[in-house]
């Protein structure tokens, strides 16, 4: 497997998304026939959490506040709040997403780096918890491993239904001696709520993840529309393969087990068509960003940053400005208002998925796959040229 890059070194060759494509199926289905559930295992069983749709808005601040979340929850999906945020440093946080918005392209990381030093109030995480829990739907919310167990703890308290645990790259055998490193199946073993933990690329660490107790792995390294680690670190694999190989640990996990742990496919997916491709590669559902961030009801006001943006010594994040383009219902829902492909998401999963004969998520992980390299500019000239439809970046 892999190809020569040099002597004595092998290089495995990998795929994203704008290298493959669909193939539709031998019998198509009405869209609206189609469904686009998604659940989520509980630790010691009953029944799962369930969502209407298989997506999932990033939890970062640009994203996600308590009034974008209860308005995602609304319309069936999910929205996941940072713990280590302006959310819990700030009794008003609108005033420090009103200075990131505001600072220059020169300035605007070591302003980030500034809000970002104000400690973490502790009964703030309470309160964002209540106010999520007030509005109705799953309470998700989310930290770095350091800080999960007593996070968690309060979150859980407070009335929380999920929490997600994120770094750039998680392992279960994470090795530090500056400080106490997460005892995951411990850690899962505790929680009455299930726990989602992120982010990976590879099969044996994805097996290894749910051989500790996790209910969900989020996939992905650095594909985000404002993630700068593939550039800073040299680091990640294309979304395409790492859901590919991760799909298929979820698998054997489910094979020798008989429990089905989702795989969640984080970053790299700005339209419908990213969206489609993911599931079909096997991915349960999606983790978006800089879609939502276009969104109205969005915090950041037309622009997003990476959650590692604000580290002290090496940022792994940039602020990026996306515009506004319509409500959170027109990017889930519709009806599409521009043409690229960045709203009503759900219509092009339903769509796809009748396309390809697919009836449920499971079903459209089966689709056939071909390498396409020039699925996007075949027949496109025009569009590229001006710079509409297909065209667009």
């Amino acid at each position: 497997m892999g190809m020569w890059i040099g002597r004595n070194r092998k290089a495995r060759v990998t795929y994203g998304f704008d290298e493959i494509a669909l193939v539709p199926g031998e019998i198509t289905i009405n869209p609206n026939e189609v469904n686009t559930s998604f659940e989520i295992p509980r630790p010691h069983g009953g029944e799962p959490l369930k969502l209407k749709i298989p997506i999932i808005a990033s939890a970062m601040d640009g994203v996600t506040n308590v009034r974008f979340c209860i308005e995602m929850a609304k319309l069936g999906g999910l929205g996941v709040v940072n713990l280590e945020g302006v959310q819990t440093r700030y009794d008003d946080p609108e005033e420090a997403l009103a200075q990131i918005v505001k600072a220059d392209k020169g300035t605007v990381t070591e302003q980030i780096q500034k809000l970002y030093t104000q400690p973490i109030k502790e009964e703030l995480i309470a309160k964002r918890v209540q106010e999520l829990r007030k509005g109705g739907g799953i309470v998700a919310v989310s930290s770095i491993p350091q800080k999960a167990e007593r996070y968690a703890a309060i979150a859980q308290e407070a009335g929380a239904d999920l929490f997600v645990v994120q770094s750039t790259v998680s392992t279960v055998r994470h090795i530090s001696s500056e400080y106490k490193t997460l005892d995951l199946a411990a850690f899962t073993k505790a929680s009455k709520i299930p726990i989602i933990i992120g982010n990976a690329v590879t099969y044996g660490v994805v097996l290894e993840l749910m051989e500790n107790g996790v209910s969900g792995v989020l996939i992905g390294v650095g594909p985000g529309a404002a993630c700068t680690s593939r550039g800073v670190l040299g680091l990640g694999v294309p979304q395409v393969t790492a859901t590919v190989d991760c799909a298929a640990a979820r698998d054997a996990y489910f094979k020798k087990t008989g429990r089905y742990i989702p795989i969640i496919t984080d970053g790299g997916m700005s339209r419908g068509g990213d969206v489609c491709k993911a599931l079909a590669c096997g991915s349960d559902a999606v983790m978006v960003g800089s879609a939502f961030a276009r969104a109205e009801e969005a915090p950041g006001r037309g622009h997003h940053w990476g959650m590692a943006t604000p580290h002290a010594n090496l940022p792994r994040g940039t602020r990026i400005h996306v515009g506004v383009t319509g409500t959170l219902k027109q990017i889930l829902f519709g009806p599409a208002t521009v043409d690229d492909g960045s709203q009503n998401l759900v219509g092009a999963i339903m769509t796809c998925m009748g396309n390809v004969g697919a009836s449920t998520i499971r079903e459209f992980q089966e689709t056939e796959i071909i390498i396409a390299p020039s699925i996007k500019s075949e027949g496109k000239l025009f569009q590229t040229v001006q710079g509409v439809g297909m065209g667009t970046r």
